[in-house]
């Protein structure tokens, strides 16, 4: 087998190596029928097995409530981005929402469409360096709605604890997902892309309070009413079959890991090591407050810009993958997700390490 590289990759992401040994022994022949799980109608008992498998696995993992609805999508988080306006909020109506970087302004911007958006809070006259406290939220009355993004992929910058408030709190968790234990119950609906920690892109989740349902403003297309939806059970028409089937092999593997406690303890070791080598070092920065750090995504720069494309050559010739930063914040990026194992953390920093002794000469501050 050919040696497997570390993809730091923020999406598609690396996947557990278990489970793509186990999906090409299956790939040709699923479960003896003669046919791969890629031609398996979405309407055969063989699937609905998959399928309710893969949904009691997710609620096992995150302690999902019967009151909560599960649904897996087509178009992963973005596409759900007018879905959410249009299904909570009447169209006169208004939402809040936090404006903590790239992906939250991409929420706004698709709400501002269809209803009035109001900012509660922002870190962007920060330029996006911390998640803005709680406390600092200022929620409207009229609001139908509170919306956050709890892990900011691009930026690297997260909500480590969260309150319920008096309406519902709709929390984009594309990054965050199944990285360590949540508390369901404090969020009306959690939604987000599947090609971080749960499978390949495609795939999008809802996990949604069934009381929120039955308020789709009237002109809502029948592919985003969550309600008609959940009344379908994600198959309004064939959803992406084989991302729904790769996702249930990520759910038993993280069951197989002890779940999300033990996922989580391996998490937070992994950040905790990159972070202080980041910190240790003149050469690297990470200028996040320290308590908004995402233990997912995590953006450094180096102490000399000229060096970046460099770095990046060289990491590839090392065999460590996709650490160009985002176009809009620049620097590298290290995602760290479920699959990436602490040996691929350790070799990235060991060059790092090697890079920066290589390189000190050329030591210029930005």
């Amino acid at each position: 087998m050919t040696i497997r590289k570390f993809n730091f990759g923020a999406g598609p992401a690396t996947m557990p190596l278990e489970v793509l040994k186990e999906i090409k022994e299956e790939l040709l022949d699923w479960n003896g029928l003669g046919l791969s799980v890629l031609e398996i109608s979405h309407r055969t008992k063989e699937f609905m097995e998959i399928a309710k498998d893969a949904e009691q696995d997710f609620r096992d993992l995150l302690s999902i409530p019967e009151s909560y609805g599960v649904l897996f999508l087509h178009g992963g988080a973005t596409m759900q981005c007018p879905m959410i306006p249009m299904n909570f909020a009447p169209l006169d109506g208004t939402a809040d929402y936090v404006n903590t970087g790239y992906w939250a302004l991409r929420a706004i911007k698709e709400a501002q469409r269809y209803i009035t958006v109001n900012i509660a809070a922002s870190s962007e006259v920060d330029k996006f360096l911390y998640f803005p406290k709680q406390d600092s939220w200022q929620i409207s009355k009229s609001a139908s709605y509170l919306h956050i993004t709890p892990n900011e992929t691009i930026g690297g910058i997260c909500l480590k604890e969260i309150s319920e408030e008096n309406v519902p709190i709709i929390a984009d968790y594309s990054s965050g997902i199944l990285s360590e234990e949540i508390d369901i119950t404090k969020y009306g609906m959690i939604y987000g892309g599947a090609q971080k920690n749960i499978g390949p892109a495609g795939l999008g989740f809802a996990i949604v309070k069934k009381d929120m349902l039955n308020q789709a403003q009237e002109k809502t297309p029948t592919m985003f009413n969550y309600t008609k939806m959940l009344e379908g059970e994600s198959m309004y028409n064939t959803p992406p079959t084989f991302a729904w089937y790769m996702a249930g092999k990520v759910f038993k593997w993280l069951k197989l890991k002890g779940g999300l406690k033990e996922i989580g303890k391996i998490n937070n070791i992994k950040a905790k090591k990159l972070y202080g080598f980041i910190d240790s070092s003149v050469f690297y920065s990470n200028n996040i407050e320290e308590k908004s750090r995402s233990i997912m995504n995590i953006p450094f720069l180096l102490i000399n810009e000229d060096l970046n494309d460099k770095f990046l050559k060289e990491s590839v010739d090392a065999g460590l993958l996709a650490l160009k930063g985002h176009r809009s914040v620049g620097g590298m990026r290290a995602s760290i997700y479920n699959a990436m194992p602490l040996e691929g953390v350790n070799k990235l920093i060991d060059f790092m390490e090697s890079f920066e002794k290589r390189n000190h000469n050329l030591n210029v501050k930005r």
